[in-house]
This record gives C-alpha cells, structure tokens and sequence, in this order.
C-alpha cells in the first residue's frame, strides 16, 4: 500500500479510535495501520493534532521529521459515518 493511502487510513481510523475509546475494532484497526507506517514505511513517533480546518500529521522517518495536512472534512468522514450508523452506537 503507497505510504500516503496508510497515512490518510490511520489518521482516519486513529481520530475515530481517540473519539471511541472502547471501540476495540477501531483500535485495532488504527494498531495495524500504525505497524504498516513503521514496517514497511519505516516512519516513527507518528501524531497529530487538530489546527482549525486541518488536521497536521507529523512524524519521522529515515530521511527526517515531516508534516502533512489535510481537511477536516476529509479526516473526521469516517468518524462521522461510524457515528450515524445506529448498529454502532447500541449499549
């Protein structure tokens, strides 16, 4: 998988973890995409955080820190469309 899909899909699933935090299958799901980025991308102490309409991703890899952005809208869709799901949101 090309390194920017596994950076978008773990921002995606990571947000939604960070949001459900006894959502066992979206921490898993975040953990695996996380092993991809170190394994086969080689990149390291990866986070985020939220700046107004972005979401900033950082961390390193072999040739050194990086950042990328992208839109909110973009990153919070799957978390929006877990969360409008009424089979996923039953105690």
């Amino acid at each position: 998988m090309k390194r920017e899909d596994v950076l978008i899909n773990w921002l995606q699933i990571k947000v939604v973890a960070d949001a459900r935090p006894t959502d066992q299958s979206a921490l898993d799901t975040a953990a695996f995409f996380l092993q991809l980025l170190q394994e086969d991308h080689l990149i390291h102490e990866l986070g985020y955080r939220k700046e107004g309409g972005r979401y900033v991703l950082f961390g390193l890899s072999e040739s050194g820190p990086w950042e990328s952005q992208y839109p909110v809208e973009i990153v919070e869709s799957l978390l929006i469309a877990i969360e409008s799901e009424p089979k996923y949101n039953q105690s």
